[in-house]
């Protein structure tokens, strides 16, 4: 089943919505759009991911972007789910 027609776990969702915003400043409608989620749940992450400081918003752009705290975890949950899949297929 493809990853996104499946149910994902909150820390899935927080490393595609940081996926998503690294590197370019991003809006909403991309965000929403790119990570298959609905207004209303995708305005609740990137609140909570606001107040933790891995993304910041761009008020004259209207947009949001990965601070490097956010990099970091989002390269620290890449490594997790590398290793985690690895154990499984052996």
């Amino acid at each position: 089943m493809p990853r996104q027609l499946r149910h994902r776990s909150r820390s899935e969702i927080i490393s595609s919505i940081l996926e998503v915003t690294n590197g370019n400043k991003v809006c909403k409608t991309e965000i929403q759009f790119k990570t298959y989620l609905s207004y209303n749940l995708m305005k609740e992450y990137l609140v909570y991911l606001l107040e933790c400081d891995l993304i910041e918003y761009f008020e004259g752009e209207r947009a949001f972007k990965t601070t490097p705290k956010g990099m970091q975890a989002m390269q620290t949950y890449n490594k997790m789910d590398e290793l985690l899949i690895r154990t499984i297929q052996v």
